[in-house]
């Protein structure tokens, strides 16, 4: 597995090109997107010329900067100039025009990144799972049968298979993290703001952008890229002035973790919560001082499917509804659309009162650690697993969502497999602005496990 960090060391000491990785990407694609669908979008001419460019800019001394060369996808949910937008819908016009790129696509194209293509999301990524009438489902580097999750899941298989190092995804109640989680890969939903949004979403506050990659360093290298103050977005925070690579080795010998297996109210598969307590175990050894805490509020599902229909309902009141439309997306539009000011400023209250109850909380404790879902990748094809009682994708995702709600850094970074081989996420939440600091943990982590080194079933035949 080759990072993006060290492709340009190797790029700098002239020890690999940027044409061999672009062109390493370009073949991953060719012999697997055919098994998962990762991909709706490549462009590999127009990759090889970038990475020729690239080539030249390092061999005389000159890269545009810490991404230069490196083979990267675009979740298509994200502006991307020259090339259409289609959010997995058939109701947006492919003939664009496409004249404007998203905040963090710009600073990817300023940095000199490799961008071979965009990547799979459900419609207008309204749910936890990738699939769409436009382009099909994906599938799961370590078992195409099984879900990749979403809705950022054609990001994450990617980076899972090495089509592309990194990627760019969107994380609206999880979907960053819940593909992460299902693909044994590494993924950020930063603090809100931190990463500037263009267009705005139509869920509103509660949607981020977010690094997708295979190890924590690499998603700090990312984050540095594609945060930077952007005046289209009105919530853009200021650019950084430290890199987040900064302290990333500092360890978490004497940080106070709060460690909750289940918020109080969650039910998780047995090999799951003893994969995360495992985890939890790598961390105290490492010389966190952990407790084990809930951190004491009741499930926000319901504020949170208010807040999220009623985005539901606002994506679709622009067009004429019909058949193409996901039938899902369309059952929580009509159930948004039914929602009245009243309701919408209840939910928000809700949000409100979780985030000063998880601000309180991390006056005792630097971080909190979760699992990152409680159940492992499930059928392809299907919104919720098998045996569920809703219909829901918030059903299944209850350590997710309510970040978004708090709009608080979390990461997903693998913690192992079960016995049928799928992997497990460990989630480790801050506070809004320490970013860093979930990365410390992450690294801390996976310095002291290999499981982000394990290489998926498909890679291996």
């Amino acid at each position: 597995m080759t990072q993006a960090t060290e492709l340009v060391e190797g790029y700098r000491s002239k020890q690999i090109s940027p044409v061999e990785a672009t062109q390493a990407a370009l073949d991953a694609i060719e012999r697997y997107d055919g098994q998962v669908n990762a991909f709706v979008l490549v462009d590999a001419e127009g990759a090889l010329a970038a990475a020729k460019a690239s080539e030249a800019r390092w061999h005389s001394g000159e890269p545009l900067g810490p991404g230069d060369g490196v083979p990267t996808s675009i979740k298509d949910a994200l502006w991307t100039k020259g090339w259409p937008t289609m959010r997995g819908s058939t109701m947006i016009d492919a003939a664009g025009p496409w004249d404007e790129d998203a905040p963090s696509v710009a600073r990817l194209r300023e940095t000199g990144a490799v961008i071979v293509g965009k990547t799979t999301t459900p419609e207008y990524s309204w749910k936890g799972v990738t699939d769409s009438f436009t382009y099909g489902a994906t599938g799961n580097p370590w078992d195409p049968s099984k879900t990749s999750g979403g809705s950022s899941g054609g990001s994450a298989t990617a980076v899972g298979l090495g089509m592309g190092v990194w990627s760019l995804g969107t994380d609206g109640g999880g979907s960053v993290r819940i593909p992460a989680a299902f693909t044994g890969t590494v993924a950020l939903k930063p603090t809100y703001g931190l990463i500037p949004l263009f267009p705005p979403s139509a869920f509103g506050t509660l949607s981020h952008a977010g690094p997708m990659t295979r190890t924590v360093r690499d998603a700090a290298a990312l984050l540095d890229i594609v945060t930077g103050f952007d005046s289209r977005d009105w919530s853009a925070m200021p650019t950084p002035a430290t890199s987040f690579l900064a302290g990333i080795d500092d360890g978490v010998a004497g940080l106070r973790v709060g460690f909750s297996a289940d918020f109080g109210f969650v039910r998780n598969d047995p090999e799951v919560e003893a994969l995360v307590r495992a985890a939890v175990g790598v961390l105290a050894d490492a010389g966190a001082e952990v407790t084990e805490v809930d951190p004491g509020f009741a499930d926000p599902i319901d504020a949170f499917n208010v807040l999220w229909w009623s985005g539901a309902a606002k994506v679709l009141s622009a067009y004429i509804v019909d058949n193409r439309v996901d039938p899902g997306l369309r059952r929580v539009a009509e159930l948004g659309a039914a929602y009245t000011a009243s309701d919408f400023l209840d939910a928000t209250a809700v949000r409100m009162e979780l985030g000063t109850l998880m601000g309180r909380f991390h006056e005792q404790y630097d971080v909190l650690v979760t699992p990152t879902l409680p159940i492992t990748a499930f059928p392809l094809g299907q919104d919720v697993p098998d045996g569920s009682t809703s219909p829901d994708w918030t059903d299944w995702t209850p350590y997710t969502y309510p970040f978004n709600l708090t709009q608080q850094p979390a990461l997903s970074v693998p913690c192992g497999f079960t016995k049928a081989g799928l992997p497990v996420g460990l989630q480790v939440v801050a506070p809004r602005h320490a970013d860093a600091l979930t990365l410390r943990v992450g690294q801390a982590y996976q310095a002291a496990t290999d499981w982000h080194q394990r290489t998926p079933m498909l890679e291996a035949q």
